[in-house]
C-alpha cells in the first residue's frame, strides 16, 4: 500500500488533517511529516500575541500519523471501506513548543496490534531534530463488517 493511499483513507479532512506525507512505513512502524500552517484557527487565541501549537493538536498529529496511518497499513489485506477508530489511551510528555509554520516529523514504533488494538511508542521532532514530545498512544481500529 502506497503512502498516498493511506492518507486518502484517513477519516480526516481540512482543517483537522495533520498528515502531509508518509516517508517510511513497514509492519513495525511509520514515519511522517506535517507543517503547522500559520493560518490555523487554533493560533488565534493560543496564546495571545505569542501563538503556540496546543498540546492536544500535537497529540492528534502523532495519533494520525503514528497510530491511524499505521493501523490502515496493518489492515491492508482487509477491505476497510469505512472503518471505526477510537483513541483508548494517551501518555505524552512535552519538551519544546511548536510554533506556526514549523514542520515536524513523527515516528512511531508498534508495541503490539491484537484484538483490534494498536499500541505505539511515538515521538515528534522539529526541523532541527530536537525532541518536541514523546510517549505512548493506543487506539482501536476496526473494519466495518
Amino acid at each position: 500500500m502506497e503512502p498516498t493511499e493511506i492518507i486518502q483513507k484517513l477519516p480526516f479532512s481540512y482543517p483537522f488533517l495533520f498528515v502531509d506525507d508518509l516517508e517510511e512505513i513497514h509492519e513495525n512502524g511509520i514515519k511522517g511529516h506535517y507543517t503547522f500552517s500559520e493560518s490555523s484557527f487554533y493560533y488565534q487565541g493560543h496564546f495571545k500575541d505569542n501563538p503556540v501549537t496546543p498540546g492536544v493538536i500535537l497529540t492528534e498529529c502523532m495519533a494520525q500519523i503514528g497510530v491511524v496511518s499505521l493501523g490502515i497499513y496493518l489492515l491492508k489485506e482487509q477491505d476497510l471501506g469505512k472503518f471505526q477508530i477510537a483513541m483508548s489511551n494517551v501518555d505524552i510528555d512535552f519538551f519544546l513548543p511548536v510554533f506556526p509554520g514549523e514542520k515536524v516529523t513523527v515516528t512511531s514504533e508498534k508495541e503490539y496490534f491484537r484484538f483490534d488494538k494498536l499500541k505505539c511508542k511515538v515521538q515528534m521532532r522539529n526541523e532541527e531534530g530536537k525532541l518536541v514530545c514523546k510517549g505512548e498512544i493506543s487506539g482501536m481500529i476496526k473494519a466495518n463488517e
